[in-house]
Order: C-alpha cells, then structure tokens, then sequence
C-alpha cells in the first residue's frame, strides 16, 4: 500500500511513520511536510534511509506539488496543521491558511481521485466542559470552538465530512485528546516542563493549573490511526483518548516533579492564556467497541517513559527550545 502522509515531520506524524514502516515493511510512505518550526527531519533520521520512505519538502496548498502525490498514493493521512493555541492567538492567519485551505486543496485532488482521505483532528473543536461535571465529548457532541487554533480544525472537519456527503469520497476522521510523547516540540505542556527541570528552571503552569485535560501517548493514537484505517467504514468519525480521569494541569506537574525527584517549590504560576478551555474529557468507547483499540499502558507509566526520552535526547530538542522561549516571551508567559 501507498501512503501519502501530510505533516510527517511533525510530533504526531514523525511517530505514526516510524510506527507504520515497523508493522507494514513492505509499504510505502511518502512524507510531504513544509518543514515549519515545529517539524524536524531529525525526528525521522533512523528511517530516512529506508528505501520505501520518501520525504518530500513542500506546502500542502501547492495544488500543482498534491495532485500527482494524491493520485500516485492508496490512502492520504493528514496530519499537517498548525496546532499552538498561543500562536493561534498572536497570529490566526497561518491557522487558516494551513487548517483550512490547505486541507482544501488536498480533498480536492482526493475528490478527483477518489482517494481514502484519514483527517486527524482534535477534541478542541468541542469546546470545553465544566470542571465540577461528568461529562465527557463523543462523536455526536456539538462543535464550540473557542480558539483560532480549534476553529479552523472544526472547520476543516466539516469540509471534509462535506466532501464525503457530496462527492462521495470516502473519507475517515479521528478527533484525539491531547498526545504526549518523544519527538514533541518544548512548547507543548509537558515537553515544556521537563526540559524545564532539565534546564533547572521552573514549571510553569497557567492560571490556578486546574485545567484538565485528556492525555493520549503518541503510540496509542498511532495504533487507533492503523486500526481506523484497516477496519473502519467509510465516513466514520473516533474520538481517541487516554486513560487518564480529570487529572488537571497541576498533578500532571507534580507527577513530573516526583518521577524527576525534585520538589513542588519548582512550580511557578503564570497569568492565564487568553480563551482558555476548563476541562477536556473524551468518551472513546466507540473506537474500543467497534475497532478493540484501548491504550496500551497507564499514563504514570507513559509519562515516565516519556521523561526517559528527553532527558536522553537533549541534542534533539535543545535547537527547538530557544524558538519555544521567544513565543512564551512574547505572550508573557
């Protein structure tokens, strides 16, 4: 099979390359990525020799560079976005040039191919919950996005259900709940406060660190990705999530700080984020009852491995670090 994987350089997609070449040997995958900031070729360097693996640096809203990808591939599995709320906030422009128009220009030479298009989306299109509730987003909950960042993957996600409904195209989504893992960018939430430690600075965690958030590890969402792909009907939607319940932004903190043997003087709160969602929590019993995926280990357990990695791979990060303190410069923060 043929693969056209978009944003293939970045966290989640590095991860899902690495983890389809080592079940599926003999496929093939093409990795077209723009190389932004929150890509990085190194995070592929132990396949970029494999001869059925292709990187091809490119824009996916460059109809002319698509097309023939689109039409020479099986499937396209899209992951390429710009993703940072903070950078949403600072500048929306690039989150609608890449979520949404870039995601149209891929559907339309899916469309003129009738191609099996996977869209990764997120849980942030839902909006957020009330943190003294039980709730929990599904498939059937109602978009109410409340960032520049989540309401251009909601409307991505309604321009790729449209083309299913109207061309036909057969089409899957998956909405996943926060990932975490190796190869993240130090921007993000916990790559954020290891490397912190690691530095001997502080965490530092918005507001009252009461948010809540859902916790997916990067190889469980790439197996509930293989699992979509293999088995799922056309037109189905999964939400993916993690197996953690209501664990809020400052025990994720305190659990680094123990796992790093270190104390919770380290903890620095900071002013709150503009539009900042209170809980996020994903019912994901659809994907384990139709498709048998659940996650594979604990997040205590994730987490730990997680620190592991970073603090055994500090070349890889250390260049992206200095670009990730400009943006928390920038906001404050």
């Amino acid at each position: 099979m043929k693969l056209l994987v978009t944003g293939g350089a970045g966290f989640i997609g590095s991860n899902f390359i690495r983890y389809w070449l080592s079940k599926y040997a003999n496929d093939e995958i093409t990795n077209l990525d723009l190389l932004t900031y929150a890509a990085s070729q190194a995070s592929l360097d132990d396949i970029k020799n494999n001869p059925n693996y292709k990187f091809i640096k490119g824009n996916i809203g460059d109809a002319a560079l698509v097309k023939p990808l689109v039409k020479d591939s099986d499937i396209i599995v899209h992951f390429a976005a710009e993703t940072h709320v903070d950078r949403s906030v600072l500048g929306p422009e690039a989150f609608i040039e890449t979520n949404i128009k870039g995601t149209f220009t891929l559907l339309e030479a899916a469309k003129n191919h009738q191609k099996h298009f996977h869209h990764i989306s997120t849980d942030e299109v839902f909006g957020e919950l009330a943190l003294d509730s039980s709730d929990k987003f599904s498939e059937t909950t109602s978009y109410d996005p409340r960032s520049p960042y989540s309401a251009s993957k909601a409307a991505s996600d309604h321009l790729v259900r449209a083309y299913s409904h109207t061309y036909d195209l057969p089409i899957t989504i998956t909405n996943c709940s926060n990932n975490f893992g190796p190869y993240q960018n130090p921007e993000k939430f916990i790559p954020r406060m290891i490397t912190n430690l690691i530095d001997g600075e502080n965490i530092k965690v918005y507001g009252d660190g009461l948010y809540v958030r859902d916790w997916l590890h990067v190889n469980d969402h790439a197996q509930a990705i293989e699992l979509v792909l293999k088995k799922a009907s056309p037109g189905s939607t999964y939400l993916v999530g993690g197996l953690t319940q209501d664990i809020n932004n400052l025990e994720v903190a305190k659990l680094i700080l123990q796992n790093m043997n270190l104390g919770e003087d380290k903890i620095q709160f900071v002013k709150d984020r503009p539009g900042h969602d209170r809980r996020y929590a994903v019912d994901w019993s659809k994907i384990k009852q139709d498709l048998n995926w659940h996650p594979q280990h604990s997040f205590s357990d994730w987490l730990k491995l997680t620190i592991d990695w970073y603090q055994a791979n500090e070349s890889w990060w250390r260049p992206l670090k200095n670009e990730a303190e400009n943006l928390y410069k920038k906001t404050g923060q």
